[in-house]
């Protein structure tokens, strides 16, 4: 089953990088708790399905750059690259873990809109963006834009919450998802309204089969979908087809 077409609309979902300024500073606090630490086991996850090689990655919506840590951690000195995200604030807490890790001179970070990279064609061997996704305003665009800046053969990997198939198991997510998580995102970073609109834009996103079918129609080839944790959150692969067709 796939969620509804539709997503939120207003200035929430133009100007959502502001909110991501005002919940910077407990973002990854928040996350852990809410998750139960399973954001952690998908970004893994996300790692091991990355090319072969040495890899020359873009991270969307990189945040604090927890992608980037774990693409490292996991593949080691052959990943190299950059993250992109339209929340300063966000970006800061990224430049801050990369400097303590010491992968500064190894990832680049840029203030810079999803649908609109400043990219040249043909720039990157993969491109990541979790949880990101579903907050641009033109998601068609933004798959486009991703299919455009990967090479002939390049690889594009999503990571995105989603809805569980098992009717019992969705019951108790969906409740846990309106009821408590908000509160308790709310009560942790001071903004019960980010979390809301988690809530809320998670529920409108199209997953599984629909969001197959974008990626497909963006121009991408191989498009597959990985429930992870009983479908609470879904990896989508896709591949930038060898004839370098960006239609």
């Amino acid at each position: 089953m796939n969620a509804s077409q539709n997503t939120p609309e207003g200035p929430s979902r133009r100007q959502v990088w502001r909110m991501f300024d005002q919940i910077a500073d407990t973002y990854d606090l928040v996350n852990r708790l809410l998750s139960f630490r399973r954001d952690v086991a998908w970004r893994k996850r996300l790692a091991l399905r990355m090319p072969s090689g040495p890899v020359r990655v873009l991270d969307l919506a990189t945040g604090t750059c927890d992608v980037l840590l774990a693409l490292r951690g996991h593949c080691g000195g052959r990943v190299r690259g950059a993250g992109a995200d339209m929340s300063a604030g966000m970006l800061r807490g990224g430049q801050k873990k990369l400097a303590t890790a010491g992968l500064s001179e190894t990832f680049s970070l840029v203030r810079a809109d999803a649908t609109r990279l400043g990219f040249a064609d043909s720039s990157f061997d993969a491109v990541t963006i979790a949880f990101g996704i579903r907050n641009v305003v033109d998601v068609d665009a933004a798959l486009r834009g991703m299919l455009r800046v990967l090479r002939p053969g390049g690889r594009a990997l999503i990571l995105e919450f989603s809805l569980p198939k098992n009717v019992l198991f969705r019951a108790g997510y969906l409740f846990y998802f309106r009821n408590i998580l908000p509160r308790l995102g709310g009560a942790v970073s001071g903004k019960p309204a980010a979390y809301r609109y988690l809530n809320e834009t998670v529920e409108a996103f199209p997953y599984g089969g629909a969001f197959c079918e974008k990626m497909e129609q963006a121009g991408f080839q191989g498009v597959s979908a990985e429930p992870l944790t009983f479908g609470i959150a879904t990896l989508y692969l896709g591949t930038r087809p060898d004839t370098g067709d960006t239609a």
